[in-house]
Parts: C-alpha cells; sequence; structure tokens
C-alpha cells in the first residue's frame, strides 16, 4: 500500500493496513530523527481510538530518543482508548526494549500481519 508523499521522511513512512495507522521507522533513530519523526507520530495518534502499529525491523540504531518516541506513542494512544502494537525483530533492539521494560507493556511481535492481527495490545498500566 503506497503512501502519502506527505506522510513519508528519511526515517518514516507511514501507511494505512487493515485499518491501522503503521509508522514503519526505518535508519538510525536518534535525537534528529526524533525530531523529524515527532509530529508525524502525533498525527497518526491524534484522532479517537487510534489504531497503530509501529514497525522498527528496518531499524539499524534505535537509542533513548527512540525510546522516548515509543513512549509518546504509548501514552497518546492509551489516553485516547486507541491500540499499539509493535513490531521489532533486531536483536540490539530487542535488547533495548528488554533492559528499559519497555517490552513488558508494549510487546514486540515479530512481523506486520502478527501485529495487525494480534489481540496483545499496549498496556493500561502506565
Amino acid at each position: 500500500m503506497a503512501s502519502d508523499p506527505a506522510s513519508r521522511t528519511r526515517h518514516l513512512r507511514v501507511h494505512h493496513d487493515h485499518g491501522h495507522v503503521v509508522l514503519e521507522l526505518r535508519g538510525e533513530i536518534d535525537l534528529l530523527a526524533a525530531v523529524e519523526i515527532t509530529s508525524l507520530l502525533d498525527s497518526a495518534t491524534s484522532g479517537p481510538a487510534p489504531q497503530v502499529v509501529i514497525d522498527l525491523r528496518s531499524v539499524e540504531f534505535f537509542d533513548c530518543s527512540g525510546l522516548r518516541l515509543l513512549y509518546r506513542a504509548r501514552r497518546r494512544v492509551l489516553d485516547r482508548g486507541g491500540r499499539l502494537h509493535l513490531v521489532c525483530t533486531h536483536p540490539l533492539t530487542l535488547r533495548v526494549l528488554q533492559v528499559t521494560g519497555l517490552d513488558r507493556v508494549l510487546p514486540p511481535s515479530v512481523s506486520l500481519e502478527e501485529a495487525l492481527n494480534s489481540p496483545r495490545t499496549t498496556s493500561d498500566s502506565r
């Protein structure tokens, strides 16, 4: 499914799939990338009951700026009664999620299909 050019940056492509907004992050997610991504993330999580998938499979580097993006998305989705799913397969990124405990409140799926079909979602515990 193609994305609108306005919903694409060097580090993010936004598209829709099965009623979900899919945020496909890629490359190095650092402070500069986070600044570029934040407005699109906020747009994707702004409506009532947003259904969002964040796909990290094409991420090569992920630091605390990326973690802040995930926590921001999670908070915004929960505040609006929505559902947030995460896709992640990169061992180093998975390790960051495990060390920080984010994997417990936002369990990663191994594929987009799994995330779209999963009843598992972000936890209501903050």
